[in-house]
């Protein structure tokens, strides 16, 4: 596969550049993103003064913004860092948390879709697909069920996906128990990762921290660099699984070895366990 001759490249480009990354994060998981940030091997950074955002931005390699806890304050450093990145040519990512849960996120969200430029939107099915038609069936922030991808309409889900990046501009990155990695011709399934993640608060959120830093240093390979975090952070994931289960403990010890997985990966671990198909 393609993506295999270009991931030693993604690498080694993380450890060359050491990105810095801006992260305006949900509250609840911003240590937890600044410390996976850290375990990919980038430096994160976590200002959300909106008199010092657009300054702070200017310093570093990538910005990810994530919507999980919205104050007022927020939504002005958002959009004045987002605008100074896309200024910059910086990779700037999107985790549309809750998209379609409450009126104001709503709003906030297509305002921030307005005004800035995206090199990868990452979220969950429904919050994707809120994103695209106005409606979801999500309660809160987690996927509805009715949503879930299967084997039956991946073919629709790839089509969509594909047709919201042209519309978007945006690498479109579906996470959910099968993820879908998408631009405008080319999408990615990636079938890493296990249920154990999904008890663990944040994963969705260090994700995107993931991203951002796997872009941040492969500016000119977004989708291919998008499917490489995706995938590594996934098998991350089914090796802190496999290794709590060995030793009989539970999600807390899940949480510390998911990030110690992370600060191990290299190439070599990402192509043991990579699971990836083409469409």
């Amino acid at each position: 596969m393609e993506l295999f001759e270009k991931s030693a490249e993604i690498f080694e480009n993380i450890i060359k550049i050491k990105p810095v990354m801006h992260n305006i994060s949900n509250i609840v998981t911003a240590n937890d993103c600044a410390n996976i940030t850290l375990a990919c091997g980038g430096s994160p950074t976590m200002a959300e003064h909106p008199e010092e955002v657009e300054d702070i931005t200017s310093a570093c390699n990538g910005f990810v913004i994530n919507m999980g806890m919205l104050r007022s304050h927020l939504v002005e450093s958002m959009l004045k860092a987002g605008k100074r990145s896309n200024e910059l040519g910086h990779p700037v990512v999107l985790d549309p948390v809750g998209a379609g849960a409450a009126k104001k996120r709503n709003e906030v969200l297509f305002q921030l879709i307005e005004n800035i430029k995206f090199s990868v939107i990452r979220g969950n099915i429904s919050e994707i697909k809120f994103l695209a038609t106005g409606t979801s069936a999500a309660k809160g922030v987690d996927a509805d069920e009715s949503d879930k991808v299967t084997a039956d309409n991946i073919d629709s889900v790839i089509e969509f996906a594909k047709n919201l990046s042209k519309k978007t501009g945006a690498v479109i990155a579906i996470s959910g128990e099968t993820d879908i990695i998408a631009d405008a011709n080319k999408a990615y399934i990636i079938k890493n990762g296990c249920a154990e993640m999904s008890r663990v608060t944040g994963t969705g959120c260090m994700l995107s921290s993931v991203v951002g830093t796997f872009i941040s240093a492969n500016k000119e390979s977004i989708l291919d660099a998008t499917a490489v975090a995706f995938s590594a952070y996934g098998y991350a994931g089914e090796l802190a699984y496999d290794k709590m289960k060995s030793k009989g403990e539970g999600t807390g010890s899940f949480r510390v070895y998911l990030m110690d997985y992370m600060s191990l990966m290299n190439d070599k671990l990402f192509k043991e366990g990579a699971k990836i198909e083409v469409r």
